[in-house]
């Protein structure tokens, strides 16, 4: 009866899926998905957001606890244990990103990690039941997303992890807690009255609240499905349901579990470099490449010599900001990124302090910079490319143009370099011994018997400092 629906296929799918459909690529994907997701969480739990978010939890109580990441002697209700860490997940805006537009394991991953730790403890489960979790939420959320073209265009209207993530969250957490067909229903219909939040908050201390509440909000639905909450039968089916996100929105029932294949397994994710709005790495790209052609490797930039800046950029207007005032604002920001890669051959977590962000030399090459938006240019992690080029006074003009960048997925990161950025986030917040456990529970995350261990490791904080550790 419920696979008669697109609604009813998606809770056949949640609950009938089980790790002998996990392939070997969507298993090594996700690893790296998870290690990464880590990895800025920790970072993450250095920014002011993280800890207004953990103030928060802190007002709930319960007899029922889940870590908080690099908080040796903190745990709050699950709930607020997923929602904080989500918060941390995206503080930078530092977490993958996938195609159509999302931010999709922030939403997921805090949630999992919050239920294995106290919502079953009667039962270990494994690291195998934590990676069939975590692809049927990451599945879900691609799935959803593919019934809008509009979907696959940087979104306009709604940040779309806030929507699809809660989904997704939803569908992983019922995965976990052994749902049934009909609760999985309930608990994407519950979901469904939780999603959803504006794009005017992107670039702000709000939006990293999207993934937090994305996460909690998930594992909400879920516990309330479980204990008999009932929403809409066909909430996946209704343009008054999830169409209301979406105007060109035609669901389709997934298909039979004999000939299902992983979306993940066809389109892999971005894995960022440094802490900033995926766009922002094809323009810091082009502008390294660039600042090549003017000085050599370790020579200073002479920024009086240039005239003026032309950055060629999809038409992408939350992304488009002159003069940023904030590391929120800078982190989504075209020119800001294309003068920092000018000014400093690269873009790093520390090009977003408030020391980098003021100073003198960059503020002078924001006021030299141009904007032109090609017709050609689709505002589309797919298609998009950024331009720049640099005239100086002299007239020479350098130009250079990036179609893909180093951690897109036409070109992602090398397994030694995704570690290398993990090391480096998880060290700013726990110890060596709990950063090497991590890693190596995770590359050998489908043998592990029992995945709570990844919450002592996340328990075992280093006592050096995040800005000693940055200083280094």
């Amino acid at each position: 009866m419920l696979a008669k629906s697109v609604t009813g296929s998606f809770a056949r799918v949640i609950h009938d899926l089980n790790v002998g459909h996990l392939s070997q690529s969507v298993v090594q994907r996700s690893k790296r998905m998870i290690l990464d997701t880590l990895g800025v969480g920790l970072l993450g739990t250095s920014t002011e957001v993280f800890h207004r978010a953990v103030q928060y939890g802190k007002i709930f109580n319960s007899d029922v606890c889940s870590t908080v990441w690099g908080q040796p002697d903190l745990q709050l209700p699950p709930l607020y244990a997923a929602f904080a860490n989500g918060v941390a997940v995206h503080s930078m805006d530092f977490d993958d990103t996938w195609h159509p537009a999302t931010h999709p394991s922030g939403a997921v991953l805090p949630t999992l990690i919050a239920i294995s730790e106290a919502l079953v403890p009667k039962q270990k489960l494994s690291g195998l039941d934590l990676l069939l979790a975590f692809n049927i939420g990451i599945e879900v959320q691609g799935r959803l997303m593919r019934f809008s073209k509009e979907a696959s265009n940087i979104p306009k209207r709604f940040h779309p992890p806030a929507v699809v993530g809660t989904m997704g969250s939803a569908a992983a957490a019922a995965k976990l807690l052994n749902l049934d067909q009909v609760q999985c229903r309930e608990a994407l219909a519950i979901a469904a009255s939780y999603s959803g939040a504006p794009m005017a908050n992107a670039a702000t201390q709000t939006k990293p609240l999207h993934i937090g509440n994305a996460a909690r909000h998930g594992l909400e639905a879920a516990c309330l499905a479980f204990l008999g909450l009932e929403g809409n039968k066909e909430i996946l089916d209704l343009e008054s349901g999830f169409g209301a996100f979406y105007a060109d929105y035609s669901p389709q029932c997934l298909p039979p579990l004999e000939s299902y294949s992983w979306l993940l397994e066809q389109q892999d994710v971005a894995i960022k470099r440094f802490p900033a709005h995926l766009g922002m790495h094809w323009v810091a790209d082009a502008a390294s490449s660039v600042r090549k052609l003017i000085v050599g490797q370790d020579e200073i930039l002479p920024t009086e010599c240039i005239h003026k800046i032309v950055l060629k950029v999809p038409d992408a207007k939350y992304v488009n900001r002159p003069f940023p005032k904030s590391e929120h604002e800078a982190r989504h920001s075209f020119q800001f990124n294309a003068c920092s890669a000018l000014l400093d051959g690269d873009v790093s977590v520390q090009s977003f302090s408030d020391h980098s962000i003021t100073r003198p030399q960059l503020k002078e090459l924001l006021g030299k910079v141009h904007t032109e938006h090609p017709m050609d240019n689709q505002p589309n992690f797919e298609k998009l490319y950024c331009e720049v080029s640099v005239t100086l006074k002299n007239g020479h003009t350098f130009s250079e143009r990036c179609d893909t960048f180093y951690g897109h997925w036409r070109k992602p990161l090398s397994k030694e370099d995704l570690v290398k950025k993990f090391k480096f986030n998880a060290s700013t917040a726990l110890s060596k011994e709990a950063v090497e456990g991590i890693v190596e529970t995770v590359n050998k995350l489908e043998e592990v018997a029992d995945c709570s261990i990844l919450s002592e490791f996340l328990r075992l904080r280093d006592q050096t400092s995040y800005s000693s550790q940055l200083s280094q």
